[in-house]
C-alpha cells in the first residue's frame, strides 16, 4: 500500500497544523479579549481545566517568555518534551512501515498521566495551588 511519501504525509502534516497553530497564536495575542472563545469549563464552572493558560503559554514561549509561558500552564508546559517526543517516534515507526511504540504507551503510564492531570485540575483550583493557576 502507499510508498513512504505516504506514510510520512500524516506525521508532515500535523506538524505543519500544529506549526501554523503555533504561528498564529504568536501573533493574535489571547492576553486580548475577543480573539478566542472561552474555555467551556471555565466558562460554566468558573474553574480553570487543565489546558485553561495553553494559549497565553504557547504566546509567551513565542516571544522567548520561557519563565512567563511556564507560569500560564506548568503542566503543558512540561508536557512539550513529550508531545515532542511522540511525534518523532510516529514519524521514525511510520517511515520505516513499523507499528508505532513508545515504553509511554504502557498502560500504567498512561493511568499515572490521567492521575496527575485530575490532581492537577484539582489543586490549580485550590486556594493553596493558586500559583499553578494560570
Amino acid at each position: 500500500m502507499g510508498g513512504v511519501g505516504v506514510r510520512v504525509g500524516w506525521p508532515l502534516g500535523v506538524l505543519a497544523g500544529a506549526a501554523a497553530a503555533v504561528a498564529y497564536v504568536g501573533v493574535v495575542d489571547p492576553n486580548r479579549a475577543g480573539h478566542y472563545p472561552t474555555c467551556p469549563f471555565l466558562a460554566l464552572t468558573g474553574y480553570y481545566c487543565p489546558g485553561c493558560g495553553s494559549l497565553r503559554m504557547i504566546h509567551a514561549l513565542v516571544h522567548g517568555h520561557v519563565a512567563e509561558g511556564f507560569g500560564k500552564n506548568p503542566l503543558a508546559f512540561l508536557m512539550i518534551p513529550v508531545v515532542g517526543y511522540l511525534w518523532v517516534r510516529w514519524a521514525v515507526c511510520t517511515a520505516r512501515g513499523r507499528p508505532v511504540t513508545s515504553p509511554l504507551f504502557r498502560m500504567w503510564v498512561i493511568w499515572v498521566f490521567i492521575a496527575v492531570m485530575i490532581v492537577y485540575w484539582v489543586v490549580r483550583n485550590l486556594p493553596f495551588g493558586s500559583a499553578l493557576a494560570p
